[in-house]
Order: C-alpha cells, then structure tokens, then sequence
C-alpha cells in the first residue's frame, strides 16, 4: 500500500470512499488498548469502588461524546482535519491554537499509550521467559513500539483503518478472556488502605467522571476530522455520521475503560496499574495480555501520531506530513522516557488530562458553536490559504487571525486554569465549588459565551459547503436531532 501524500489539504470528493462504519471502526478498534483501559484504572485508585467508579466513568463519557461528537461534523463539510477548518472562527492563521491543541493531547495520549503497553509488555515477558525488568529492556521495548507506531503513522489513513478492523475483533476477543482470566480476584470495593483523593465521596467522583469519563471524548477534539474528511456529504448524511461517531464513541471508550476498573479491583491496583495486572494475571493469559500490550499499543499511538504529523503540518505547512510524523513520533518517544523515569503515573496522568481539558473545551465549544451559526457552509478553499503561504479570502480576519474568537478562548481557558484541581496545582476559583473540579463547565461556558458575545452582531463569515445539503438533513437539524 502506497504511503499517504495528503496532509492537510482538502481531501477531493472522489477520495472520500469512508462511511459511517468505518468511523465506528476506528473508534473501536483504535481503542481498546492500554493507554485507554488505564483511564479505568484511576477512579480506583481515586479510592472509589465498582459503582461509584462505573457510574462516574459513564457520566463523563456521556457528557463528552455530547460535546465532542458534533465536531465531527465540521471535518465532513470541509474536508479538511479540524484544526486547519477551525481557520472559519479563529482565522487561517488562528486555527494554529487548534493545531497547538491537538498536538499537546495527541503528544500526551501517544506517549502515555506507549508507556503502559510497553510496561505490560515487559511484565508479561519477564513472567514468561525470565526477561529482566530494568531500564535497558524498557528503553529496548519502548523504542520497539515506537518504530511499528511510526511505520503505520507514515503509510497513513487507509492503513490505520485496516488496522483498527482487524483490532475491533481481535482486542474485544482478548478482553473477553480477561474478564474470565481475572473473575477469581474480582472484588467491588477499593483497595481498604485508600481513601477518597479528595476526602469524601462527591468531590473524589467528579474528579473521575473529568479525568477518566470525560477526558475520553475530549481527547478527540481534534482527531474526528482526520476520519470524517474522508467521508462524503454526497453519500452520507450529517445524522448517519454524528450518530456513528457518538456511538463510536461511546462504545470505543466505555469498553476498554470498564475493563480497566474491573482488572483495577480484581489486581488491588491502587498505586500502579501495569504492575499488578501482569501479577494477578494467571499464567494462560500472559500470551493474551502480551498481545493486547502490543498490537493495541501500536493501533491507538498510530492514529495519535498520524494526528500529531497532521497538526505539525498544519504548523509548518513547508513540512511534508511523512516527515512531520517523524519528528512528533521522536518526542513522543522521549516522553515515553520521562514518564518511565521521573513522573508519578497517578498524578502525571490526572494533571495532564484536567489541564488539556481546561484548555481545550472552550476551542471546541467555539468551533462547534461557529458550525452552528454558519450552518455547516464553508469556503473550502480559503481555509487552505495560510498552508498555499498566500493571503487574503474570507477567513483572514485581521491579518490571519480572527481577535475575537482568540479573545473567547482565552478567556475560557484562563477561567478553566484557575478552577482546575491537580496534583501538582489548584486553581484559586476551587473555593467556589467546594474543591470540586468543574473547570471544564466553566471554560466551555465562558468561552463559548463571550464568543456569542463578541460576535452577536457580526454575521459569519460567508462560504460555501462542499456538498449542498438536502433541506431535510442540514447540519444544524442534526445537530437539533443529538
């Protein structure tokens, strides 16, 4: 299969032969790996048991997909990935901030994906065969794993979808044999010598439904539109698609996730997660646990890394895609060593996920709102203007950049910044919730309301969709439906 040539380029309509099966399909399958069981991990850790730690996860979840799935909209009438159509609120030059956005989250979930499935991997290998378990073997498989992300990343879209078929069947198959693998040490209740993180029930499960449920979705903003571009509006409606990435969405990270909270309790797993899941796995599911660490490693960090080449492509546009995938995979990697070495998993992993979130719910409640009120209508080829290094088109606002929107997110993520809750830092705005973490409620509001402020008197900017709309299944009508 040739390598990929498109970057952030309109994608034309004849290659645009993905459906809404195939968004399933990679919402599934590039899921159901490590990187995103842990996140069922951590309201365990948290100190919370089976119910409450279930019932937050698919709280947040819930209310993410709600926000998250209409993005993938924007992509479908454009035809381009979603930072470079956030040029139609935030200017051609603005949507770098999208691009900024995606890349920190996709650089973050690559290198965190990398980092569990290669402990599991080493922990399944030294149950195995005696492998020693030191930082040589750890630097060796990491790199591994980095090499075989990398190589599906270059060759790009088509066979990354390939990949996350074969991995929607394979990995379910393997986290059926899980659940009968670690039924024996299955208990409802938390590790007895934790706590609640925050010191009572409520404000610890908010905290779970942000950092586990919700920043699932979220993790997303910016990665709907490298799937959707490549589907047409002439085939597919706006309401088959936002209905096959909600349920993709839900379905993709709920499964691996409640997997997660289920070997978290059966392992005792109140600390560290890759640990005690290679400890209490009995010896017929090593192979099993081994394969998931590895073929789902590579499936998830694959399309992460392909994001990432995308949003430094969008960045640099002199930059070709193949080699804009290179350099971010080289970061990722070195990340991988960091968080092996120097970070605390619990926490580096809670920090990392509220603070993106904070950040990034208001650029895309912005968006969204932006797709709304010019109805899915786009200038495809204006969007394109700062990647051709020209100027000028109908998305050039004040020199590239459209102030008001920058002004709104902003002001969002600011709002966000100083109402989040982590290890490492606490917002001063804590004190108005209790010490509960709503930064993403307040960044999303607050960006999303001075935007409709800023521009209540100013018409969106003209464009034309791609693909007229029938008036029967308009973008805004689906949206209504959702």
């Amino acid at each position: 299969m040739p390598i990929e040539q498109r970057g952030v380029d309109t994608i034309p309509d004849a290659e645009r032969t993905s459906g809404p099966r195939d968004l399933i399909s990679i919402l599934l399958g590039s899921n159901l790996c490590l990187g995103v069981i842990i996140f069922g991990w951590l309201p365990v850790s948290f100190g919370l048991g089976l119910w409450p730690a279930v019932t937050s996860v698919i709280a947040g979840t819930v209310v993410g997909t709600l926000l998250t799935a209409p993005l993938a909209l924007v992509s479908l009438r454009t035809g381009t990935n979603l930072s470079t159509s956030s040029g139609a609120q935030f200017g051609v030059r603005g949507r770098l901030i999208g691009s900024i956005v995606g890349l920190l989250l996709s650089l973050g979930y690559t290198a965190l994906t990398l980092w569990t499935g290669g402990d599991v991997m080493i922990g399944a290998l030294s149950r195995l065969t005696g492998l020693p378990d030191n930082g040589l073997m750890h630097a060796l498989v990491y790199a591994l794993l980095a090499a075989l992300t990398v190589t599906g990343a270059v060759y790009g879209y088509r066979i990354l979808l390939r990949l996350s078929k074969a991995l929607a069947v394979g990995m379910t198959l393997l986290l059926v044999l899980g659940l009968f693998a670690y039924a024996p040490d299955f208990t409802t209740h938390a590790a007895p010598h934790t706590g609640y993180l925050l010191g009572s029930f409520w404000p610890t499960w908010f905290l779970s439904a942000v950092a586990a449920g919700l920043s699932g979705p979220i993790a997303f903003i910016t990665l709907l539109g490298d799937y959707t571009r490549y589907v047409s509006p002439r085939r597919h409606t706006s309401r088959a698609v936002l209905t096959a990435t909600c349920f993709g969405l839900i379905l993709g990270l709920l499964v691996p996730q409640l997997f997660g909270t289920y070997t978290a309790l059966a392992a005792r797993s109140a600390v560290d997660f890759a640990g005690p899941l290679v400890t209490a796995s009995p010896g017929w599911y090593l192979i099993p646990l081994l394969l998931a660490a590895s073929a789902g490693s590579v499936g998830n960090a694959g399309l992460m890394l392909y994001s990432m080449g995308l949003d430094l492509d969008a960045i640099l546009p002199r930059a070709t895609r193949a080699r804009a995938t290179l350099v971010v995979a080289g970061v990722a990697t070195l990340f991988v060593f960091v968080g092996h070495f120097a970070w605390n998993a619990q926490s580096a992993m809670t920090s990392f996920v509220l603070l993106l979130t904070a950040i990034g719910t208001p650029w895309a409640v912005i968006t969204v709102v932006g797709y709304v009120r010019c109805r899915g209508q786009y200038d495809s080829e204006a969007l394109q203007v700062f990647n051709r290094r020209s100027r000028g088109g109908v998305y050039w606002y004040r020199s590239g950049w459209n102030v008001r929107a920058s002004v709104a997110w902003a002001a969002g993520a600011a709002v966000g910044l100083c109402a989040v809750s982590t290890p490492f830092y606490e917002g001063p705005l804590l004190h108005l919730t209790g010490g509960v973490d709503c930064s993403f409620l307040f960044s999303g509001a607050v960006g999303g309301l001075v935007y409709a402020a800023l521009t209540r008197r100013t018409a969106p900017a003209a464009g034309l969709a791609a693909n007229p709309a029938d008036p029967s299944e308009t973008p805004a009508g689906a949206l209504a439906e959702l």
